[in-house]
């Protein structure tokens, strides 16, 4: 895979560990209609662009924020996300990333390459950690800094989900 998706990739799943801690540290943060919410969408725009990108051998299941009564099964969905996601983008080549792929969600469907898709949704994700770090402060919470240079500096850490 080539670097610049690698990056992006490893920085995605560090900020969404980032994230997950930092709301997990503030009570009333996940307890937040607005933050669960998101946090859903997040990880459930996620699932959906690894679908497009991927094999497409199910259908894909679209879920709601209530079939995540526990919080903590919305994490686990989003850290096999990125355990699979990881796997996918293993077994990419320049050719794979690439290929013209539909996005089926589109009315028309949007047809791009198989790296807009992955670029699309790396920035996705990071818009909505965003809006989420905005209503931590509303909060009382402290949000993390997430941003791609951030993770940079920091040497690009691995993610810390515990």
């Amino acid at each position: 895979m080539p670097s610049y998706l690698d990056e992006l990739y490893s920085h995605q799943e560090w900020a969404d560990a980032e994230h997950w801690r930092a709301l997990e540290g503030h009570a009333a943060a996940l307890a937040d209609k607005a933050i669960r919410e998101r946090l859903h969408h997040i990880h459930q725009v996620q699932a959906a662009f690894l679908w497009v990108v991927g094999p497409r051998t199910a259908q894909f299941v679209i879920t709601k924020v209530d079939n995540y009564p526990d919080i903590g099964d919305l994490k686990v969905f989003a850290r096999k996300y990125h355990a699979d996601m990881a796997a996918e983008l293993g077994g990419m080549d320049d050719v794979a990333l690439e290929e013209t792929i539909e996005v089926p969600w589109f009315q028309p469907a949007a047809k791009i390459s198989v790296r807009q898709a992955l670029t699309q949704a790396a920035m996705h994700s990071h818009y909505h950690r965003g809006q989420n770090a905005t209503r931590l402060r509303e909060l009382g919470g402290v949000p993390p800094g997430t941003d791609f240079i951030e993770w940079l500096r920091k040497g690009q850490p691995g993610p810390r989900w515990d």
